[in-house]
């Protein structure tokens, strides 16, 4: 096959789809001692579409017959649709990551959901931009920040990335070399660690509005994107809120469940301490053959698990999408974050971790 047919083949090939297709592991690279980044192709001949800043559900097969669920965000750009990658930190309390690090390698494929979320400047679009980030939490603006590299390189933004030690500040020498290509990209690295000896001559200390004048002195004028531990991100929302921020502009990748409904909106006839019969539904899971009674404002992956059903599920907020079946028949309500389409909804499928049912339902899990 020549060059130019390569390209003509290209032409014809469809976007990658999570009910039809596998990931692939094609390379693992590590960044620091405890963050790799695993880079993932098609197992057949796909192109991902997605947007900068979203998210896949990777399911891992840490015990055979009990596999993982785990939301990563995507830090390649969809500006190179040809593979996606994720960059992951291990914890000492690891589990699914733990696996990856240890046992996922090139040529090994897995099943995955999504790509999914709503944290991209797509969805929330600004004239200037600041993306603040803590850690692992850089990886949603290394998506976005190589996308505009690719696509719109005279885009404003500001990118503040802190970490413990200079070793721990992710992608440093990639960040340094967009922004060369980047006339308004500009740059600011905060580490916590005080090592006289580690030949940092940058900021140190944690992120304050001090810090952040220094570093981002029209921060006021920008829609700010963050991400990190839920601590930091507590911290920079205060921080801005004192600083007089309009915080109708301020994004945050989040996994809050989706808030269960308020006791008088369920409706529930009953007295004092007791349980409307009426009121408790019957959830039919047809592919295994099992009934069982859900009671008012309990969720049908809640109703599932009691019955012994096993419908996969990562975040439980209504994010991931992983938790996705069809809905033979009946009506639920569904309280989701983003993690389906309209496209899907239309067809009957539903996420059991946020479906409350109104009735009987049918599930076909």
């Amino acid at each position: 096959m020549t060059i130019a047919s390569d390209f003509r083949h290209f032409d014809e090939l469809q976007p990658w789809n999570d009910r039809q297709h596998m990931l692939e592991c094609i390379a693992v690279t590590a960044e620091t001692a405890d963050v790799m980044t695993f880079t993932f192709r098609s197992d057949r001949e796909n192109w991902f579409r997605y947007l900068p800043g979203q998210f896949v559900t990777l399911e891992l097969p840490v015990t055979p017959d009990d596999p993982v669920m785990r939301t990563y965000t995507l830090s390649s750009t969809p500006s190179r649709p040809f593979s996606v990658a994720v960059t992951v930190k291990v914890q000492k309390d690891s589990i699914g990551t733990r696996w990856m690090f240890d046992h996922l390698r090139p040529g090994m494929q897995l099943k995955a959901f999504g790509p999914l979320g709503d944290f991209s400047f797509v969805r929330h679009p600004g004239e200037k931009y600041l993306f603040i980030s803590a850690g692992s939490g850089v990886t949603p603006m290394m998506s976005m920040t190589r996308w505009m590299a690719d696509c719109a390189p005279q885009t404003d933004v500001a990118f503040v990335s802190c970490a413990r030690s200079p070793q721990d500040i992710l992608f440093r020498a990639e960040l340094e070399c967009l922004s060369a290509q980047m006339p308004n990209l500009s740059l600011g690295f905060v580490v916590e660690g005080r090592n006289p000896r580690d030949g940092w001559h940058g900021l140190r200390g944690r992120i304050d509005g001090s810090r952040l004048s220094l570093l981002a002195p029209d921060f006021r004028d920008r829609t700010v994107f963050c991400c990190g531990p839920e601590p930091f991100m507590r911290g920079v929302r205060d921080m801005l809120k004192v600083c007089g921020f309009d915080m109708a502009r301020y994004h945050e990748e989040s996994f809050q469940p989706a808030a269960a409904p308020a006791a008088e909106e369920l409706a529930v006839r009953a007295g004092p301490g007791e349980v409307d019969a009426s009121a408790v539904s019957t959830v039919t899971f047809t592919m295994a053959g099992k009934e069982a009674k859900c009671p008012p404002g309990q969720t049908i992956l809640q109703t599932a698990r009691s019955a012994g059903v096993r419908i996969g599920a990562a975040c439980e907020g209504g994010l991931c999408g992983t938790c996705r079946v069809m809905k033979v028949s009946g009506e639920v309500e569904m309280n989701h974050n983003g993690g389906i389409l309209d496209d899907e909804i239309a067809e009957g499928y539903i996420l059991a971790c946020c479906s409350r049912s109104l009735g009987d339902v049918q599930i076909e899990a």
